[in-house]
């Protein structure tokens, strides 16, 4: 009842989700009308409601009525991800904002003549919005505002997915671990998207339990200078040390409860320093039919070394005894709802395609076909409050079936990376940053 709104009130993307018991395993043309439905909703809105986005349209010569059939969503003009970065300072930042959405704003109060960039999210959040943010290693924010219902639905989705590929595994009186920042203590995306995790489980704790602003990412994904930074970098490093002993001695806990599931979701490179640390001290465990891991990007592990998935699932299994079927990764973006997610069998990632259009785009932002490289863009029918119509900076492979289990739709090859020239970023990349440091000291 928190997530999902009255029946009378569902819009097509609504429809989409909240009617679909699995929304992985619907038919392809119920899929494709569902699809159609929510964007072409979402594009009305957009244009009738977005100054912002309908002059953008207009001056693509696109127009509501040009949307006619499915095909004609290639039409639907889509925003380069760094339009959300295109924020100007101080207070007209606050402008800026109440500016790029198409609901109507609440009344917001901002206190001071010179608000911070969390002043003036703490002002909206207040109110009853949901700006959330990313970053990149330029230190450069991705806002995004989302009102009630869009994050709701963000949330909501995200959890649909992870039980849905991990069921029958997944049961609420099991016992979480989030890998990432306090939800309630930031508006990082990366923590505050994992707020469903502690409704849809009786217990569970946070690897990072401190508030984390703007600022503090920013500093971290471009470096510390001076005395400042010098203390933020040891109190970071004896931080990272009391939450891989906390961690581990959860594990220790939970292992001789033999009947109880356990569930760690979040950053990969989080657990991967506990795994090493197990490692280190010899200690093995077998959670292999009540354990399960949901990590959600960031394969860099240190400055210099990525680990593959592959690669981090034989380690789990190695380390804590989950099955490579209960290790799952998610990719998803702050700037969209579309959570694609492992299916056990093959580990590839899956489109939640009722409401969510997925494209491969050329160096031209032209669309490619099945089987080929390029750049990840989409359509998101769900977000009510932004246009969700964006090119991203990943490089990814689309594929039109799953080579290995048979759920319907359209898949992405297990890897995500970045296209050449676009800056790191990701649900745990920041994070990472704000407290690695150079581990390797």
């Amino acid at each position: 009842q928190k997530y999902i709104p009255p029946r009378e009130s569902w819009t097509p993307a609504d429809q989409g989700v909240y009617g679909q018991k699995d929304i992985f395993r619907i038919p392809d043309e119920k899929v494709k009308e569902l699809q159609f439905n929510a964007i072409k909703y979402q594009f009305k809105n957009h244009y009738e409601n977005n100054r912002i986005y309908r002059g953008f349209c207009k001056e693509k010569n696109v127009t509501i009525d040009d949307i006619k059939t499915h095909d004609d969503l290639y039409k639907i003009p889509l925003l380069p991800g760094d339009f959300f970065k295109d924020y100007p300072p101080d207070r007209d930042f606050a402008t800026w904002l109440g500016n790029i959405v198409s609901v109507d704003l609440p009344t917001i109060k901002i206190k001071g003549k010179n608000p911070s960039f969390d002043d003036v999210i703490e002002s909206f959040n207040s109110a009853g919005m949901r700006v959330c943010y990313s970053s990149g290693t330029s230190g450069r924010h991705t806002f995004i505002p989302r009102d009630l219902r869009t994050y709701n639905f963000a949330e909501y989705t995200l959890a649909k997915a992870a039980v849905t590929m991990l069921y029958p595994l997944y049961e609420y009186d099991l016992s979480g671990y989030l890998l990432m920042p306090n939800p309630f203590k930031t508006y990082v995306f990366a923590g505050r998207g994992a707020e469903i995790f502690f409704d849809a489980v009786r217990d569970v704790q946070a690897a990072i339990d401190r508030k984390i602003n703007t600022e503090i990412i920013r500093s971290s994904m471009v470096g510390r200078q001076g005395l400042k930074g010098k203390l933020t970098s040891v109190f970071m490093m004896k931080m990272y040390k009391n939450m891989v002993k906390k961690i581990v001695q959860w594990i220790e806990t939970n292992e001789k409860e033999k009947n109880h599931k356990i569930a760690l979701i979040g950053a990969p490179w989080i657990l991967y320093m506990v795994m090493q640390k197990l490692e280190q001290e010899g200690k093995s465990f077998d959670f292999a039919d009540r354990g399960g891991v949901i990590t959600a990007g960031g394969w860099k592990i240190h400055e210099d070394k990525r680990i593959s998935v592959a690669e981090f699932r034989e380690m789990v299994t190695k380390t804590l005894g989950i099955k490579p079927e209960h290790c799952l990764d998610v990719y998803g973006m702050v700037e969209g709802n579309g959570w694609m997610i492992h299916c056990p069998e093959g580990h590839y990632l899956h489109v939640p395609s009722s409401y969510y259009f997925p494209m491969v785009l050329d160096e031209e932002f032209n669309p490619k076909g099945y089987g080929e490289y390029g750049r990840f863009a989409f359509l998101d029918g769900s977000t009510h409050s932004y246009p969700g119509f964006i090119i991203s900076g990943d490089r990814v492979k689309l594929l039109k079936r799953c080579p290995v289990c048979d759920r319907p739709g359209p898949v992405l090859e297990p890897e995500v990376t970045r296209e050449k020239g676009q800056e790191m970023r990701g649900c745990a990349e920041e994070v990472r940053r704000m407290i690695s440091l150079d581990l390797g000291k």
